[in-house]
This record gives C-alpha cells, sequence and structure tokens, in this order.
C-alpha cells in the first residue's frame, strides 16, 4: 500500500500500485447487476417456451383482469421490443411488448398480468405508487446531473457542490428504495388475479411466479447497485475534506 495523490484532484488517497479501491464498489455492483440480469433472461425464457392451458394471449389475460378487477379507463396496447412491458399512470394505458401481447406463454401471461397490477394499484390510489410517481422528476434530475455537480465541486474543491451531487443521487436511490415495494405488490395483486380469475391452474401459477420474481430481483439489484455507487461518493468526498 501506498499514499498517493488521486488524479488531478489533489485528493491524498490510499492506493494500491495507484489502483483506486474505490472502483471495488462499482464493480460488485456491476457483477450483481449481470449475474441478476442473466437469471431473469434464463427464467423468461424458459417460461416463455410453456403455452399457458387457458390458451388466452397477454393481450387477452390482461383484459380479464382488468374487467375482474373493476378497472375501467384503461387501454391495452403493444409496443415494439421485448421486456418493454409496462403501465402508464399518466395515460391509464398498459403497453404489452411483442413478447407478450400475442404470446400465450406462461412469461406472456404472467407479465401482462404484472402490469395490470399496477393498473389496479393506480384504480386504488396505491400509496408507494404515488410516492414514486411524484418522484420522477426529481429521480431523473438527481440521475442525470448528481455525478457531473460531484465532480465539479471535487475539481474546484467545493464542499456545496459535493454535498449537492450526493443529495441529488440520494434521491435517485431513493426512488429506486420507493420502487420496490410497489414492483413487489404488483407481482401480488397479478398471482391473486390469476388464480381467482381461472386464468392460470394453480400449478402454472408457480411458473408466473419464478418469473415475476426474477424481474423483480432486477430491482433490488439496481438499489444495491446503486447504493454502493452512493457510498462511494460519500467515501470520495470524505477523502476530499480530509486533504483539505
Amino acid at each position: 500500500m501506498i499514499t498517493a495523490y488521486y488524479g488531478g484532484y489533489g485528493m491524498n488517497r490510499m492506493l494500491y500500485y495507484g489502483f483506486d479501491w474505490t472502483y471495488l464498489l462499482l464493480i460488485a455492483g456491476m457483477v450483481i447487476s449481470l449475474l441478476v440480469s442473466a437469471n431473469m433472461k434464463s427464467t423468461v425464457s424458459k417460461y416463455s417456451r410453456i403455452r399457458s392451458y387457458s390458451g388466452l394471449t397477454g393481450a387477452e389475460a390482461a383484459s380479464r383482469i382488468l374487467r375482474a378487477a373493476g378497472v375501467t379507463g384503461v387501454s391495452i396496447q403493444q409496443i415494439s421490443g421485448q421486456l418493454t412491458d409496462h403501465y402508464d399512470p399518466r395515460t391509464k394505458v398498459v403497453r404489452l411488448s411483442e413478447s407478450s401481447y400475442n404470446s400465450t406463454s406462461l412469461t406472456a401471461v404472467g407479465v401482462a398480468a404484472h402490469e395490470c397490477g399496477h393498473a389496479i394499484q393506480d384504480a386504488v390510489s396505491y400509496g408507494p405508487l404515488k410516492i414514486r410517481s411524484a418522484l420522477v422528476p426529481i429521480a431523473n434530475f438527481g440521475s442525470q446531473l448528481s455525478w457531473p455537480i460531484f465532480f465539479a465541486g471535487l475539481i474546484f474543491s467545493m464542499e456545496a457542490l459535493t454535498t449537492l451531487g450526493i443529495i441529488l443521487f440520494s434521491a435517485a436511490v431513493l426512488f429506486q428504495l420507493v420502487t420496490l415495494p410497489v414492483e413487489f405488490n404488483a407481482s401480488s395483486r397479478a398471482l391473486k388475479m390469476l388464480a381467482s380469475t381461472g386464468i392460470m391452474r394453480q400449478e402454472e401459477i408457480g411458473g408466473s411466479k419464478k418469473v415475476l420474481r426474477a424481474a423483480a430481483m432486477t430491482y433490488v439489484a439496481a438499489l444495491a447497485s446503486s447504493i454502493l455507487q452512493l457510498l462511494r461518493l460519500i467515501i470520495l468526498a470524505g477523502g476530499r475534506r480530509r486533504d483539505d
């Protein structure tokens, strides 16, 4: 271990052969995300090859679920891409990807039901969904500007800017944290609706549950990765303060 100055920032940092150890935090986050993403893709692929007994497509299942839940004023549209499914609370539209809209697989029906779960949340004014929607502009602003502001603070030795950068990035992390109960609750609602409407047999629901769980874990991985990045910002800011 040797003590050295970091780049042009003049930050006295502990380096190992010139390597910034805080990069390990970023690498750890990337590894977690890659492993979870690989598992999700594998699970989705597996259950995309299994046809649901009802023979309903994702779009048909979504329509039946919304009717059964008494949700009105929500339309169902097809969009391009794979795994681009989402519910837009602003326009009241469940958008299903090409791989979900016309497919009768357990993956397609499960994903469609999940998006309907968000529509149901919106219809009943589910608290965490409302909080997440309110945080969207703040999170977008924070995720785009936090790093430039933070590193500008390091370069020009302005603690106020580094602190602002950390606060802005924290807002993006908060958004991801609030997203977790929203996603898990939507999946829970989806599985209950699949069972109560008879769209899936009990033995089929297990497959869709695995798909939705694997998808939900990508949000957990994203949060973990962001927390590690936030920790890195705090460590870098602390190093600057010690040097000053």
